[in-house]
């Protein structure tokens, strides 16, 4: 590829273990396979399945880099001979199988998006992660729609900050918990309707008081575990659970009767491991339904902090210390 180096600077654990396992190594810069772009990455977001691949519970899935990184932003540099337009030298974010902590990455052109004047490269690569996993499980398996309250954990992280954007552009009200008073502010400051203090307050009591007794009609949960039967405690008739991630417990027991009773749908997803035409496919939702937005600057992350790539480092430990509000960007 013409002008382009053989290797790159990229964050490549060899082996499982803290923050400090990510040290910059070259490495090859990616080859092209058909249908794929290649971009120079200006920033990468940081992710908490980086965290947890980064210690060795979350291996990337078949074909995907070793180079852990799940969105970028970039200019695209070169791209394969079968893509019938002409992407080269356009400024694009992209959803990543891995490979976004180094300075070059492959991805399937249907999963990148255009970055528009109202965002920076920074702003970008915070965006898709978030963005296509709020979108695909909070208004495609939720449901959730215009005047609809919901519920979700972690009010102040990425997908939270991400989930009180959406909400505010598509009519829901949002609810939010989050570990500390500084954080319920946070939230409530970013567009939250309600902010409840999980360590000082029950939530189910608290979700309940707020709908008047009605319950919301969605819970988007990253907690698992105990917190499941709760969740649907706080669900009104015909609710819908979806769960995205298992940071409180891979197990759950919920009470049957009760969801047959109530008809409450329980769900959940992954995106990570899906192939490249689904996520195709929610770009392309995404291009129609949310870039509107985007584009009117809208719709921006919230960013916590930015690090230089040699320091992923301190950007991990920052993420795994829960301090954060919003999301944590690599620079390149």
């Amino acid at each position: 590829m013409d002008g382009i180096a053989e290797t790159m600077r990229a964050i490549d654990p060899t082996e499982p273990g803290g923050p400090e396992v990510l040290r910059v190594v070259e490495r090859p810069v990616p080859t092209l396979q058909p249908g794929e772009v290649l971009i120079r990455v200006a920033a990468a977001g940081v992710n908490r399945p980086d965290v947890l691949q980064r210690k060795g519970g979350y291996a990337p899935p078949p074909g995907a880099p070793s180079i852990p990184g799940l969105e970028v932003a970039g200019i695209v540099v070169a791209q394969h001979e079968d893509l019938a337009i002409d992407m080269t030298g356009q400024p694009v974010c992209a959803l990543l199988g891995g490979g976004g902590y180094a300075e070059y990455v492959a991805v399937a052109a249907g999963q990148v998006l255009p970055v528009p004047h109202a965002l920076s490269m920074i702003e970008a690569a915070a965006l898709p992660e978030t963005l296509f996993t709020v979108w695909t499980n909070l208004f495609e398996r939720a449901y959730a729609t215009e005047g609809d309250t919901v519920l979700v954990h972690g009010g102040t992280s990425g997908i939270g900050t991400m989930a009180i954007a959406l909400g505010r552009i598509f009519g829901l009200t949002v609810i939010v918990t989050a570990g500390s008073d500084e954080k319920c502010a946070a939230a409530l400051a970013l567009g939250a309707a309600h902010a409840i203090n999980y360590k000082t307050e029950d939530f189910v009591a608290r979700v309940k008081e707020i709908t008047g007794g009605e319950g919301c009609a969605a819970v988007l949960d990253m907690v698992g575990g105990d917190y499941v039967p709760r969740n649907l405690q706080c669900l009104a008739d015909d609710g819908r659970h979806v769960s995205i991630a298992v940071q409180g417990g891979l197990m759950a027991t919920i009470p049957i009767f009760e969801v047959m009773r109530r008809r409450l749908t329980l769900t959940g997803s992954t995106l990570r491991p899906r192939d490249a035409a689904f996520k195709s496919m929610v770009a392309d939702e995404l291009h129609r339904m949310v870039w509107p937005h985007v584009e009117a600057g809208r719709l921006k992350p919230v960013i916590d902090r930015t690090f230089p790539l040699e320091e992923a480092p301190a950007a991990h430990a920052r993420m795994e210390a829960g301090d954060h509000v919003g999301k944590i960007v690599l620079t390149l």
